[in-house]
């Protein structure tokens, strides 16, 4: 935990030092609230009536969670390119800290800033009329929390790629784009044909968004929501291992070869 926090410092320390940077992600927040504000004024509320009351918030929370995905799938590889590239990679895998530790460590900052943004974007889309009133907070986070599990352990597989080849990473493509097609971010899965639903199953942002929607905007909880959480769950305990097992299987096979360092 020690080792944890003084990697969340530093980023903390460097991301904060670059002031305007760090506010202009913030403010992005709000125009991109108002884009998808205005947007919802020409949807008709009944193509989403299953999952929000109108098209700005189905889309709100859409794109809040797909956050998560971009951050799930690319911080881990993003935190090892970095570490690489400064030269420090080398450095801190010559103290007594495993691999994994520090690439785990090196992407908390980027998960908690996620948090701020994605909270950030609700607030945002409560003051130009969402309403979270009813919301059913403690089933959302738990949801969440299985969603970011699921989501890091694909990141951890897409950092295993970087590892052995340094450049091109197809988990990363392929499953953000797939998500952003299939998992219902802007428009219902209902309105694909049936066997790219069937696809969409497959996704955990599929289940995610549904029970998130349901939970925040329409008050679900445990018992309307049960097939998003197990399904979730099981995500989740396949995925986990499997992503361990192949990061460990990358790390050795980079150690073999000397090229854990080299990008």
């Amino acid at each position: 935990m020690r080792k944890a926090f003084a990697f969340l410092k530093r980023d903390f320390l460097i991301e904060t030092s670059y002031r305007l940077n760090f506010l202009l992600s913030l403010a992005g927040v709000v125009f991109t609230v108002a884009i998808f504000f205005f947007l919802g004024k020409i949807v008709d509320p009944a193509a989403v009536q299953d999952s929000a009351d109108d098209y700005f918030s189905f889309v709100l929370v859409g794109t809040a969670m797909a956050m998560y995905l971009r951050t799930g799938l690319g911080s881990f590889a993003e935190s090892l390119r970095e570490e690489q590239m400064m030269g420090t990679l080398e450095a801190m895998m010559s103290t007594p800290t495993s691999l994994t530790t520090i690439i785990l460590s090196s992407s908390i900052w980027r998960f908690l800033f996620t948090s701020i943004s994605v909270l950030a974007f609700l607030v945002v889309g409560a003051c130009f009329g969402v309403s979270f009133a009813g919301a059913n907070v403690f089933a959302a986070l738990l949801l969440l929390v299985l969603t970011v599990m699921s989501y890091a352990a694909l990141g951890i597989i897409s950092a295993s790629f970087i590892i052995v080849f340094k450049r091109g990473d197809p988990i990363n493509w392929v499953v953000s784009s797939l998500s952003i097609l299939l998992g219902g971010v802007f428009y219902p899965t209902g309105v694909l044909p049936g066997w790219m639903q069937f696809f969409s199953r497959l996704l955990p942002i599929t289940w995610s968004l549904e029970g998130i929607r349901g939970a925040l905007l329409k008050g679900e909880g445990f018992s309307a929501l049960w097939q998003e959480f197990l399904a979730l769950a099981v995500i989740a305990a396949v995925l986990i291992p499997l992503s361990l097992a192949f990061f460990g299987l990358a790390v050795n096979y980079a150690r073999k070869t000397g090229t854990l360092v080299k990008y």
